[in-house]
């Protein structure tokens, strides 16, 4: 399920691997049918993000019960959270750092990067509210994840 998405990004940065903390032997299980699990990894997010992380695996055609997928969203939270990332650079992240590190739709991921295209780099959370068809509460509530550059 983590596979396809997460093979495509960055590796893990150097750190102690976790320990065999309740949920790891079900991540291996599922992740590594794909790809081997520091890929599976290599993106940080918070909970909401590796919830929607998962599901889009799921969508790939990954094969997990519903406690499995509850098993690993709690050991990848945990693990993996979003705290050990820095900000996103808008105006230079491609289309899949800004989904996934933001939580955002792939919709919602398109509309900004065709404004960013046409209009040009963003100078702040204000530009970045102006993009139609985005939630600006959802956009509000990511303002610290982002840096203007």
């Amino acid at each position: 399920m983590i596979s396809l998405l997460l093979s495509i990004l960055v590796a893990v940065p150097a750190q102690a691997e976790p320990g065999d903390a309740p949920g790891k032997p079900v991540v291996e299980k599922h992740c590594v049918t794909c790809h081997d699990l520091p890929t599976s990894v290599s993106l940080r997010q918070d909970s909401n993000g590796w919830a929607i992380t998962l599901k889009k695996m799921v969508g790939f055609g990954m094969k997990a019960s519903e406690q499995e997928l509850h098993t690993m969203l709690d050991y990848l939270a945990e693990q993996y959270p979003a705290e050990d990332l820095p900000p996103v650079n808008i105006n230079k992240a491609r289309a899949i750092q800004i989904e996934s590190r933001l939580s955002l739709r792939r919709s919602e991921t398109a509309v900004i990067l065709q404004y960013r295209k046409e209009h040009g780099d963003f100078k702040s959370i204000e530009d970045l509210l102006k993009v139609p068809g985005i939630d600006s509460a959802k956009i509000a509530a990511i303002k610290d994840r982002l840096i203007f550059e």
